[in-house]
């Protein structure tokens, strides 16, 4: 049997203890790797990135006071390098979709037997990305839908875009107005033809059609164009 430091390096950050206990005992015994940290928050998480240098990181999508997806965007800002396999209780693409555009190598619901983890977490050692099939074949479709999503949209003007991306942002009407710097009526005249030109009835629909494209990666929430 290889030495203990040869072993591959697995960070854990599980905020329900006796699930991370499980965990734990399951990848040092079963899978033969070794627990180079653990913890339940993501300071906690960041420190051990640094010190214990884990050749993954298997993080729940939900900690204390924050999130998987907040580690994923901690990662980035201090340029820090571990490949990520969140685990979730969501089956929902919503969520896959979000973490893997975080920057995840892979998202994996927590019903999962053994077996599956494993496949997962050497899946996403070996440089891959991993998903369900199931969640495969739902992204797959999804992405064969967004030309119509992406051919409407063309219709818009550049203003009318920047409007749009900042809706699909979840912002209000009196916010959209002070970014872009423009009066309420002149925003709610732009989301009058945007309406139009996307064939949509009303203001829940746009706030549904924006959120989608945005979620589809269709364009970037962080600032417009």
């Amino acid at each position: 049997m290889e030495s203990s430091d040869k072993k591959t390096k697995v960070l854990l950050v599980e905020d329900h203890a006796m699930f991370r206990e499980r965990l734990a005992h399951l990848i040092s015994h079963d899978f033969d790797m070794s627990i180079c940290g653990e913890t339940d928050n993501i300071r906690d998480a960041m420190d051990l990135v640094r010190t214990a240098q884990p050749d993954l990181a298997l993080v729940d999508i939900t900690l204390k006071g924050s999130s998987g997806l907040e580690f994923l965007k901690d990662l980035k800002a201090q340029g820090l390098r571990v490949p990520v396999l969140i685990l979730s209780m969501h089956e929902e693409m919503l969520y896959a979709e979000r973490v893997l555009a975080a920057g995840a190598k892979g998202y994996i619901t927590k019903h999962e037997n053994s077996q599956t983890l494993l496949g997962a977490m050497q899946q996403v050692l070996a440089g891959k990305v991993y998903l369900s099939p199931q969640m495969t074949d739902s992204l797959l479709k999804k992405m064969s839908g967004q030309d119509v999503s992406v051919s409407a949209m063309k219709r818009l003007t550049d203003r009318e875009l920047e409007v749009f991306q900042l809706i699909g942002a979840g912002k209000t009407t009196r916010e959209i107005a002070e970014i872009l710097n423009l009066g309420m009526t002149t925003v709610d005249t732009y989301r009058t033809r945007i309406k139009e030109k996307l064939g949509l009835r009303n203001g829940t629909q746009l706030q549904h059609y924006a959120s989608n494209c945005a979620q589809q990666g269709l364009f970037t929430l962080e600032k417009p164009l």
